[in-house]
Formats: C-alpha cells, sequence, structure tokens
C-alpha cells in the first residue's frame, strides 16, 4: 500500500464517522471521549511515518490510587489495555506526566501513569477498524468506591 497522506486519513476518518480532535504534522488525533465538563479529549490517533500505525494511550492517576507507587500506577494503565494483547498492539512507551499548578508552576497537582501501544496496520480499512476498537478501550484507570 502506498503510504496514506494526513488529508487522505482525516478524510477516512470523518467518513467512517469520527470526529477528528486535532492533526499535527504526521498524526491525526480522534475525539473518543467528552470529560464532565464538556472538553473534548484524545487519546487515540491515527500516525503516518514508515507505516500508518493507529495509537492509543491509557493511564492511571496518582490521586486515585495514593498509595501505590509508579510501578503499580503504570501496570494499572496497561491492564486498561489487555483487550488489545490479541490484536497486534505492542507497548511503545511509558512515561509520568505530571499536572503542574498552572497558578504556581513549582506545586504538582497529580501526576498521570500514561502507557502508549500502537499497531501497523496494512491500509485505511484496517486503520478505521482498529481506530473503532481503540475508542471502545477505557483510557483512564479508576478508583473503586471501596478504594479510596
Amino acid at each position: 500500500m502506498a503510504l496514506a497522506t494526513i488529508p487522505e486519513i482525516k478524510k477516512a476518518l470523518v467518513a467512517a464517522g469520527f470526529e477528528v480532535y486535532r492533526t499535527r504534522a504526521a498524526e491525526v488525533q480522534i475525539a473518543d471521549r467528552v470529560r464532565d465538563n464538556l472538553i473534548m479529549d484524545s487519546g487515540v490517533s491515527v500516525q503516518v511515518g514508515d507505516q500508518v500505525r493507529v495509537r492509543f494511550v491509557v493511564r492511571a492517576q496518582r490521586s486515585d490510587f495514593p498509595s501505590d507507587g509508579p510501578t503499580a500506577l503504570f501496570e494499572r494503565a496497561r491492564e486498561l489495555a489487555a483487550a488489545a494483547d490479541g490484536r497486534g498492539f505492542v507497548e511503545v512507551s511509558s512515561f509520568a506526566s505530571p499536572m503542574k499548578d498552572p497558578v504556581d508552576p513549582s506545586r504538582t497537582l497529580d501526576t498521570w501513569y500514561e502507557v502508549s501501544f500502537e499497531k501497523a496496520v496494512g491500509d485505511l480499512v484496517e486503520a478505521m477498524t482498529e481506530v473503532k476498537f481503540a475508542i471502545t478501550l477505557e483510557k483512564s484507570a479508576k478508583a473503586s468506591p471501596s478504594s479510596v
């Protein structure tokens, strides 16, 4: 398959019923949820490079699991991606993202422990199938009421 361009990816996403959240040089991010304050968010994207890839990011927030250390928080995030194990998605990165106070940047409000997974796809039809799957995944680990 000839490598798809960003405009072709955007057109295919819209035709498949997805809403584009943001476009960057080599990536189209898909709006995949609306938080309580109605701000759209994205944890799923289609990327171009040497191949077309579908990527998603899952996370666990320290504030939801205050007694967990970084290793346990990364594992909580990875558990969210368990359904992707048999679909060819592979972990490509993990990182801690401190959420700074916008008024006092020396203060950290929370830390997100994020894990990224991606899958190379053969064409845009397969990309749309994998985007549809990735959209259905829970992206953020939630504490049960009894654990907080």
